[in-house]
């Protein structure tokens, strides 16, 4: 036996990786969104104009769950990947964007600040790119899992870059009782 693992243990090593990193990576995002109050039912949300481009609300929480599970798949064929060059390198950067990732609707939606969310998905764009060439060199196929994100990534950017330019102002700000006030001069 010329091998270190046997093709069955190298499965059950994914398998259980798997079993870790793809609900972590859903929770997590999962999480980011709840806790940062993101969706179309906040009062700041709906007061902005809103791109041509928009898709219905519905599609954001089917599409982040599949690309959750996507990179949860990516990061466990990355992690089971055991001596494998530059393996380390490749979980750290994808640590990295994923935290920047996560930073991105409490930037957008709690703290209502389009230009800087602008600036974080503009990050991440690099990050993903970075991360899915790093990940491409240890296994091939969890590069590709993360091309999907990536496309998903880069309309995301361009739509927040449109709210910017339809809202140059940020939207308005709603009242505790939920009441909208706009003033025009």
């Amino acid at each position: 036996m010329t091998a270190l693992a046997s093709r069955g243990q190298l499965r059950a090593s994914l398998f259980r990786w798997a079993l870790f990193t793809v609900p972590l990576v859903v929770l997590l995002g999962f999480l980011s969104g709840q806790l940062s109050g993101s969706g179309a039912d906040s009062t700041w949300f709906r007061s902005l104009e809103r791109p041509a481009i928009f898709p219905p609300p519905v599609w954001f929480g089917i599409v982040w769950t599949i690309l959750y599970v996507l990179m949860g798949l990516a990061l466990a064929m990355v992690c089971a990947a055991w001596g494998a060059r530059g393996r380390g390198v490749a979980i750290a950067v994808f640590s990295l964007q994923f935290l920047v990732n996560l930073a991105w609707s409490p930037v957008f939606f709690a703290m209502h600040d389009i230009r800087a969310a602008l600036v974080v998905i503009g990050v991440l764009d690099v990050l993903v790119v970075v991360t899915i060439a790093l990940f491409w060199r240890v296994r091939k196929l969890a590069g590709v899992l993360l091309l999907p994100y990536l496309a998903w990534i880069a309309f995301a950017t361009v739509l927040n870059w449109q709210f910017l330019e339809l809202n140059p102002g940020g939207g308005i700000e709603g009242s505790a009782n939920g009441a909208v006030e706009r003033y025009e001069f």
